[in-house]
């Protein structure tokens, strides 16, 4: 007996819509848009263990976000000071000074910030993952999980992502402040130590004072969107490039180089997408300056 045709009561356009979406599915991001469905979904399973599941976020976001923040600090740091020694040494040759804070909210708070955020998470906790559940899928782990009646999905998968967003979203606030504070500190400290090399002088209450007016609401909606959306990124790309590696020791390392990259190339676009929203405002503020 033939399979009856499930458009066969479809209109045209309907069929359309059919096609096109079984084709969004047979691609990597559509079997990474399911993924994340079956993540979600797993969360309402039956089989969920409420204190290993616990356990496991909270390992996730100790190796996702507490382990890196030495490298993180030291990045946000440097790139803070260099934000602030160039911002202080051009923007007044171009008659641009008033805009410093508004300068420091653009670059750190609402694109560096994220932006480097996520690159050091995905190369580091993103590329760990991957040859993790490879590793497991190569060993018949994962079929070992299933065989037991425990979700691989909700085992694996799920901890990673809540994991994933909660040290994103500490990791994010801990680089803006980092880059803008400790970026502070070491300006002043090269400027002692420079003494007529570099003549310029900045004090805290006119840095924080000038960040604090140039943040607006949509900032800090976006502190937290765009660490959401960049951990779904990460996790998810990452768990997907794990689960598809076939019992083959060889495609580990390929698939962890698949995921910083997909990893990489997503996050930017994610990026651009969501600039849209200060589109608008990017043009109040020009039209400002002018």
């Amino acid at each position: 007996m033939q399979n009856e045709d499930p458009t066969k009561s479809f209109t045209f356009f309907g069929r359309i819509f059919w096609w096109l979406g079984s084709v969004f599915l047979s691609t990597t991001p559509g079997k990474q848009t399911r993924l994340v469905f079956e993540v979600l979904f797993s969360i309402f399973s039956k089989s969920r263990n409420f204190r290993t599941d616990f356990r496991n976020v909270i390992l996730q976001i100790f190796f996702t976000g507490v382990e890196i923040f030495p490298v993180l600090f030291v990045v946000a740091t440097l790139f803070g000071t260099v934000i602030i020694i160039e911002a202080l040494t051009v923007m007044p040759k171009v008659g641009f000074s008033d805009s410093f804070g508004s300068l420091m909210v653009i670059v750190v708070v609402r694109e560096l910030g994220p932006i480097l955020t996520a690159f050091l998470i995905a190369g580091r906790s993103g590329s760990a993952l991957t040859a993790m559940i490879g590793s497991m899928e190569i060993n018949s782990e994962v079929d070992a999980l299933a065989t037991m009646g425990v979700n691989p999905i909700r085992y694996l998968v799920m901890p990673a992502l809540i994991g994933g967003i909660f040290a994103l979203l500490i990791m994010n606030i801990i680089f803006s402040i980092s880059g803008i504070c400790a970026g502070f500190l070491t300006t002043k400290a090269l400027i002692a130590i420079a003494g007529n090399a570099i003549n310029v002088q900045i004090s805290w209450h006119y840095l924080s004072s000038s960040i604090l007016t140039a943040l607006t609401p949509t900032d800090f909606v976006m502190t937290i969107v765009k660490p959401v959306v960049f951990a779904f990124i990460i996790v998810i790309n990452a768990c997907y490039q794990g689960l598809t590696i076939r019992r083959d020791v060889r495609q580990v390392p390929k698939a962890t180089s698949r995921s910083v990259i997909y990893s990489f190339l997503y996050i930017v676009i994610a990026d651009v997408v969501l600039s849209v929203f200060y589109i608008f405002q990017y043009f109040n503020e020009v039209s400002k300056i002018i």
